[in-house]
């Protein structure tokens, strides 16, 4: 078990969601950042679903109750464990007793603390992910709170130390400033209901991410995009990644906890293998977007599904390496 002793913010149990009650007007969660999230997961020989916390603010403190390896990945980090500094994209070990103190995070949103075997916290609707709207998943379906004890399972997976290269150095996209991030997108359903003065505005803008964004959605600052004339819609399907444009003209992108329907006007989506870079995007900073046709999408996707095999790969060759030497 671990036990929360301090936290900051909106700190939660999250894996990779819920995925097959859509039907049911119920949302993803997940992880804001599912590469670092399988990541931490590869590092310590877990199934790739395993739950772990995500952290978006600091400081954050914890004990483990008993020795287990654990692995810090996504946001960049200072964090110090028995006095000893641990580095960013890395498994560790833990002995009893230990305590966690993570520091700060210089860059990056969210950074994800996972444990051998993963928190054991119950399955609802098919997921251990906190689910904030509707207060489930989780543990209580609430954020953590100083006192939590967080139940863990146990794991016989190998505890030496190792890390691996973060996916924000492997992944980086080209020619991006230091506190702008560039998202790919393919066009939406409403898309043509913009003139092409409008259209160009939206590549072309900088778009900063407010402090009203949050696990729903991201709400954006920019210079007004408005339809041609007003679109009104029924409520209907939206996933993860959509671009809405609420009469205002400020974009809204939806993100893990957000609802199922809605009737704004989508003039975007941000692709599966950029989400991640949304989800590290910190409040204050800005975005770019990029529009991608859907090949270029689908080749995206096999680039960030061929960086998780290497990690597999590396992961497995080590640890085969140790297992020889030791025997």
């Amino acid at each position: 078990m671990i036990e929360i002793l301090s936290v900051t913010g909106p700190a939660s149990v999250q894996d990779l969601g819920r995925f097959d009650q859509y039907r049911f007007g119920i949302g993803t969660a997940g992880a804001m950042d599912d590469v670092a999230l399988r990541a931490g997961n590869i590092l310590l020989g877990n199934d790739e679903n395993a739950a772990g916390i995500e952290i978006p603010m600091v400081p954050f403190r914890l004990r483990f109750d008993r020795d287990m390896a654990f692995a810090l990945t996504g946001a960049g980090v200072e964090a110090e464990i028995d006095g000893r500094v641990i580095p960013p994209w890395w498994r560790s070990h833990a002995r009893a007793g230990d305590l966690l103190d993570i520091k700060a995070m210089p860059r990056g949103a969210r950074l994800y603390l996972t444990v051998g075997g993963g928190i054991d916290v119950p399955m609802v609707l098919g997921s251990r992910s906190t689910q904030f709207r509707g207060e489930f998943g989780g543990l209580h379906g609430r954020p953590l709170q100083p006192g939590d004890i967080l139940p863990c399972t146990a794991s016989a997976a190998t505890i030496g130390e190792l890390g691996v290269e973060p996916a924000e150095i492997t992944l980086a996209r080209p020619n991006t400033a230091a506190d702008e991030t560039i998202v790919r997108v393919v066009i939406a359903g409403e898309y043509d209901g913009f003139d092409a003065a409008t259209q160009a505005l939206f590549w072309s803008s900088s778009w900063k991410i407010t402090p009203q964004s949050n696990r729903y959605g991201y709400r954006l600052q920019g210079p007004a995009v408005k339809p041609r004339v007003p679109i009104e819609k029924r409520s209907h399907g939206i996933v993860p990644g959509v671009i809405q444009i609420p009469p205002n003209g400020q974009p809204i992108i939806q993100m893990r906890d957000a609802q199922t329907s809605g009737g704004y006007p989508k003039i975007a989506t941000v692709i599966r293998a950029d989400l991640w870079r949304v989800g590290q995007a910190r409040l204050g900073s800005k975005l770019r977007f990029e529009q991608t046709a859907y090949a270029e999408a689908l080749a995206a996707e096999a680039e960030m599904s061929a960086y998780i095999e290497r990690l597999r790969t590396i992961v497995r060759l080590i640890e085969e390496i140790r297992t020889c030497r030791s025997s």
